[in-house]
């Protein structure tokens, strides 16, 4: 069953960020665009490329108006701790969300509860709190922090244009489509 338009679940965790823990509920998500970004766990060897591959464009996310948060059935004590160890971990300026008990992870569809971690997922969520796109990788592929951010712009585009969609590999400023009958197999 499809994900796409399901409304996030209610939730409460903690989170590292800054240096310090704090918590953040579906509240803090509600009015603005965010990208939930699963990984299986911390102190891993394909985690810390994605996580800084993200923390190298949070700006542009920002400029957008999308939060990233980053995900791991990890503690906060534990995000804090390969933080501390890690150079590229500590390059991250956006929330880590803690998930021990598997909430989010579940909510999301995510969870392995035979390894007790998280699949690679990126979830974009609108300001209404609905999935508007989602991908899901194999634990050992990466993802790119790059496509990512196209297709939070492409969501947005699409919101906020209701009668346009975008093609494939469509950047802001290109062209997009209007759907009507003298297109079909036409492109």
């Amino acid at each position: 069953m499809s994900l796409i338009q399901k409304e996030i679940a209610d939730f409460s965790v903690q989170c590292y960020q800054n240096n310090a823990f704090r918590t953040v509920t579906k509240a803090d998500v509600l009015g603005k665009w965010s990208v939930f970004f699963f990984y299986p766990a911390d102190f891993t060897f394909v985690c810390p490329t994605e996580l800084e591959d993200l923390a190298n464009l949070y700006d542009k996310f920002q400029a957008i108006g999308c939060e990233i948060y980053s995900v791991s059935c990890d503690t906060h004590f534990v995000h804090k701790a390969w933080h501390d160890a890690s150079e590229r971990i500590q390059k991250i300026q956006y929330p880590m969300l803690a998930d021990p008990t598997h909430c989010l992870a579940k909510d999301f569809e995510v969870y392995i509860e035979a390894d007790g971690v998280a699949e690679r997922g990126s979830f974009i969520v609108n300001p209404e709190g609905k999935i508007v796109a989602y991908e899901v990788n194999a634990g050992n592929v990466g993802r790119n922090a790059d496509e990512l951010l196209r297709k939070v712009q492409a969501c947005q585009f699409v919101a906020e244009h209701g009668d346009e969609v975008c093609p494939a590999k469509w950047q802001p400023g290109a062209e997009t489509l209007k759907p009507s009958l003298d297109l079909v197999g036409q492109l």
